[in-house]
């Protein structure tokens, strides 16, 4: 046994004797808030106290005092892009899941556009080994659907494998399923919920040759929304909607961006069709670009103001199930161009969670709601094993919120290994004190626990 083997088993011996007691926390949770205890020993919630129940502190290894403070499940994020292996010029595992600690996610499922892409069992393999290493918080990968790889997904064991990811129309990268039969054969698949982007690429090259007639072959970025419009991302869910009814698909639209493509969800079949949406389309539109620029521009495009104020009703009223991140780093010189050249991602996966609070201050949300669309919904949806909710006997990812403590972003707070965020300069009122991680405080005031590795997610026992 080595000695970071044996360093390893000593500190899950250790852990798993410690007993940790938060107590006097605002406790947020299933559509209800209030004030409790929570008892955290062996990595799991043992017991959650009301202030009237008898105390909980003896054989109290660590005592955290909450009062004043939120205590909400960590959040688990559907939808990054971590960038390894291949492009950790942009990111890592490892820096980007110390950046999702910092903002309270606790467990993150990332995408296949890799190098390579996440199209072999092999790659899916490597891509589970580097996060077992450098993961500091619990993890998941998306297998990549192409035309022609549907056989390998017999060997994709759907307790350890989150979904099957599919690019229908356009996108970055060169992962892209075209073939309609191909498709028809994705959708068939029962056993794992099957993700995908939704634009149409042919609305998408027409929009894109008369634009550039228009400019003269170098659109502003304001032109990103006028190229993977609002049609593009119609045509292409209401076939992904179409197609998973007829074939009784387990359907998750990934960040839906029209109001238009709402309508689509009023008659799908609640059960096994839901749909995400991402922070930026619920704080930016479209006049954001004149001041955010290329930092905002994503893939679909951020739209109207009137589309995002009816993705934000269609959180309200149910119809939006999940809120992740679809956070995308890139370099700042990538970032650098218009509509056509600019590359298309935002890194927010730090921030997200104190900005969702600012919707909450402004009264567009309740705490409650961004809840259960950040933590309850995606454990729910793709039924992940003992998670996303505060139950004794789950699993102690937990996020620990102060409130009423202004804090300004710069350049010095981002973890991302790319360096920026769009959110610099804002003032966001909510902060991360502290985050654990199956029990373990990977995350508190500013400081990283580097000894903290989260674990593989298990679905659907």
């Amino acid at each position: 046994m080595t000695f970071d083997n044996i360093f390893l088993y000593l500190r899950t011996e250790l852990n798993e004797y410690m007993r940790t007691l938060i107590e006097n926390a605002t406790i947020v949770n299933e559509g209800k808030t209030f004030c409790a205890s929570i008892v955290i020993s062996n990595g799991r919630i043992t017991d959650i106290k009301r202030p009237k129940a008898q105390s909980c502190t003896r054989n109290i290894d660590q005592y955290i005092n909450a009062e004043g403070m939120y205590l909400i499940p960590g959040m688990i994020d559907d939808h990054v892009h971590f960038r390894e292996p291949g492009l950790t010029d942009k990111a890592t595992i490892h820096s980007e899941s110390r950046a999702a600690a910092a903002g309270g996610v606790t467990s993150f499922m990332d995408m296949p556009n890799t190098n390579p892409q996440t199209t072999t069992i092999a790659a899916l393999k490597e891509k589970f080994a580097i996060a077992a290493r450098e993961s500091l918080i619990n993890y998941s990968f998306y297998f990549g659907a192409t035309n022609n790889n549907i056989k390998q997904f017999s060997y994709l064991n759907p307790r350890r494998v989150c979904g099957i990811k599919v690019f229908m129309g356009s996108s970055t990268g060169n992962i892209l399923v075209e073939d309609s039969e191909a498709l028809d054969n994705i959708f068939s698949v029962k056993n794992l919920p099957i993700a995908v982007h939704c634009e149409d690429g042919d609305i998408i090259a027409e929009n894109t040759r008369k634009v550039t007639d228009k400019t003269g072959g170098n659109p502003p970025v304001e032109y990103h929304p006028v190229i993977r419009s609002n049609a593009a991302c119609y045509k292409s869910t209401k076939k992904a909607v179409e197609t998973a009814q007829r074939l009784g698909t387990r359907l998750n639209i990934m960040h839906i961006s029209t109001r238009e493509e709402i309508g689509l969800l009023y008659n799908a079949d609640y059960k096994r069709i839901t749909a995400e949406v991402t922070p930026a389309h619920l704080l930016f539109c479209s006049e954001d670009y004149k001041r955010l620029g290329t930092k905002i521009k994503c893939n679909p495009a951020i739209k109207s103001r009137a589309d995002r104020d009816a993705l934000r009703r269609a959180v309200n009223e149910g119809y939006i199930d999940i809120i992740g991140t679809d956070h995308a780093p890139h370099l700042p010189a990538d970032k650098e161009g218009g509509a056509l050249t600019a590359a298309s991602g935002i890194p927010s996966i730090q921030f997200s969670l104190p900005a969702m609070l600012s919707l909450v201050d402004e009264k567009v949300f309740s705490i409650e709601t961004v809840v259960e669309k950040m933590c309850h919904a995606p454990a729910r949806i793709f039924d992940i094993y003992r998670r996303g909710f505060i139950r004794k006997g789950y699993f102690a990812d937990l996020v620990l919120l102060r409130p009423d403590s202004p804090h300004t972003i710069t350049k010095n707070d981002v973890l991302s290994k790319c360096g920026w965020s769009p959110f610099e300069g804002e003032t966001f009122r909510w902060q991360v004190a502290q985050t654990w991680v199956n029990g373990e405080c990977v995350y508190r005031d500013g400081v990283i626990n580097e000894e903290v590795r989260g674990k593989r997610l298990t679905f659907r026992q």
